[in-house]
Order: structure tokens, then C-alpha cells, then sequence
């Protein structure tokens, strides 16, 4: 159907608290209904043959919002890897592990891949992520950025129709095409996908050459 199919796609699912609202919900009710789609989304990305994918769970800035707001989005995080464990993936968890913020029960995958089942596509999940964290590691650390086993992203993919990366993985978006997506997250469709992989089909990838 496609004849060009990014290997990596970034996924910022966006609209949670907006769609709850809309629904006469309270804001932290949207994060759950975030998770059917993720899982829809991660059938589609194995049936075109995508052969990696990073989803932003939450951001160091997100442990702003309100407690009930931060107790929801974490646990959403962490039901998603519970599910998760049943599918065919490899799985790596990027994000600040030594922070609070960190779910003790995503410790297990801090920064480092493990195989689900029988493996087969790559999932990155950001969580409790922050750029200046991932890029002040190469500093401290004189090595590498703390995301350095995430490869480039081809196609990213932002649903909720904002604009902006949000700190999204910023040295491996650099060549990124965005598409954007303006329904809110849990209104998730199929369309959504396909739609921007036909988009893609006409991007010029020169990568600055």
C-alpha cells in the first residue's frame, strides 16, 4: 500500500486533559482513555512493518500540573508497560530514574531494552523525560546523551493539534517530518495513521544534503 515506510516513528499522543473536559470529565479521567489507542496505534505500526517507535508518556514539566493530574498520568505509564508485557516488543523506558517522578515500577526498564515475548518492534517510552536531562548526561558524563540508544526519527507524529515539539527527543528530531494530527488523542482512528503515512510518501528526505 505504502512504498516508503519510516523506520522510526515518534508518537506525541496530546489532548488527554482537553477531551475529558469535552466529555464533562475531570482532566486526570483523560489518560486512560488514552491507553486502547496506544494499543490500536502499536498493531498498525507492526502490520506497516515500522520497525521502531517512541511514545511520550510524561515530561519532567508535566509534574507541574495538579497531584490528581500526576497520580493518573503515572499510572497510565505504567498500566501501558503491564499491557505491554503481553505483546511482542522490546521495550526501553528513557527517562530520569533517579527522580521521585520516576515510577518505582518502570525501574526494572530504566534505560535499558528488554524483550517482551517474542520481541520484533522497538518501543521507546519517554517517561518522567526531560531534553536538558537527556543532553546535560553527555556533559556530565563526558559519553553520550542519556537517549543515545534511540536512533533518528523519520516521521513524528503529534495528535491534539498543537504545534510544537515539547521537547520531544530534540537531537533526534532534528530531521523529523512533522504531521499533525488536530483530534484529541482518545479519538484515536485508524485514518489518523494512514493518513500520515500518505503524507510521507511525498516528503523530500534530503536530510540537509
Amino acid at each position: 500500500m505504502f512504498k516508503r515506510i519510516p523506520s522510526h516513528i515518534g508518537v506525541i499522543p496530546d489532548g488527554n486533559r482537553r477531551w475529558a473536559e469535552r466529555e464533562g470529565m475531570e482532566k486526570k479521567d483523560g489518560y486512560q482513555k488514552g491507553l486502547p489507542p496506544g494499543f490500536r496505534l502499536f498493531e498498525l505500526l507492526v502490520q506497516h512493518g515500522v520497525k521502531e517507535a517512541t511514545f511520550y508518556g510524561f515530561t519532567r514539566d508535566n509534574n507541574k500540573r495538579a497531584v490528581e493530574q500526576r497520580q493518573a498520568f503515572t499510572q497510565a505509564c505504567i498500566d501501558a508497560v503491564q499491557l505491554l508485557k503481553n505483546r511482542d516488543a522490546n521495550l526501553l523506558v528513557i527517562g530520569n530514574d533517579k527522580s521521585s517522578a520516576f515510577p518505582d515500577a518502570l525501574k526494572p526498564y530504566a534505560n535499558k531494552r528488554v524483550m517482551f515475548k517474542e520481541g520484533g518492534i522497538n518501543i521507546n517510552f519517554l517517561v518522567n523525560y526531560d531534553w536538558e536531562w537527556d543532553l546535560n548526561t553527555a556533559f556530565e558524563t563526558g559519553s553520550k546523551i542519556a537517549s543515545a540508544q534511540i536512533p533518528r526519527v523519520d516521521l513524528l507524529i503529534r495528535w491534539g493539534g498543537r504545534r510544537r515539539l515539547s521537547g520531544f527527543l530534540p537531537v533526534q528530531s532534528v530531521y523529523a517530518d512533522f504531521y499533525i494530527v488536530n483530534e484529541y488523542w482518545p479519538d484515536f482512528q485508524d485514518k489518523h495513521f494512514l493518513d500520515a503515512l500518505s503524507w510521507y510518501q511525498d516528503c523530500d528526505v534530503t536530510l540537509g544534503g
